[in-house]
């Protein structure tokens, strides 16, 4: 039987420090990039470097373009800002709270929703009754509950149920209220 040395969960975490160091410690200082070896003639002859020009005295010097994992990276932090959303001061960010957050209350009671024309119940007439009785203006269901009520004829013994003995009643139990 072979004993494992170590928690299972820390050896992930080790490997992944492992990389991380070597890529952020390889990034300080690079292995130069040469050309790929030309086949054929090579020209023989003393290179000389461009001059620079001097025509734009006051503009930065032309970054080098390196491609590699980190110069990609840098890319994309440059990127960054315009896909972010802006950030919003304090005094923003409470003014939008406080536009949501308008005084309010919840009650509990019981209202049945009428039927809409489309024979679904309207459960928003409903919660705004049961506001308006406890002395609200208007309110918002939060929570329904819903009854089947039966006609006297499904009781008795060897009748064969028809589809309109029973409906379903909705009620508006719980609502957020507000003035």
């Amino acid at each position: 039987m072979m004993v494992r040395s170590g928690n299972p969960v820390l050896r992930p975490g080790t490997l992944i420090f492992a990389v991380l160091s070597l890529l952020l410690g390889a990034a300080g200082t690079g292995w130069p990039q040469s050309a790929p070896p030309a086949l054929g003639l090579q020209e023989q002859g003393p290179q000389t470097a461009p001059l620079p020009s001097t025509s734009a005295p006051s503009s930065p010097p032309a970054r080098e373009e390196n491609p590699g994992l980190i110069n990609e990276m840098g890319k994309l932090f440059d990127k960054l800002p315009s896909i972010l959303p802006p950030i919003k001061s304090p005094s923003e960010t409470m003014n939008d709270l406080s536009r949501l957050a308008t005084p309010s209350a919840m009650v509990s009671g019981r209202m049945a929703c009428p039927a809409s024309s489309n024979g679904a119940p309207d459960c928003k007439q409903a919660a705004d009754q049961l506001c308006q009785s406890k002395g609200y203006k208007e309110g918002k269901s939060l929570n329904a509950d819903s009854a089947e009520k039966c006609s006297a004829k499904v009781l008795i013994p060897g009748r064969q149920r028809k589809p309109d003995d029973c409906r379903t009643d909705t009620f508006v139990t719980s609502a957020l209220c507000q003035n």
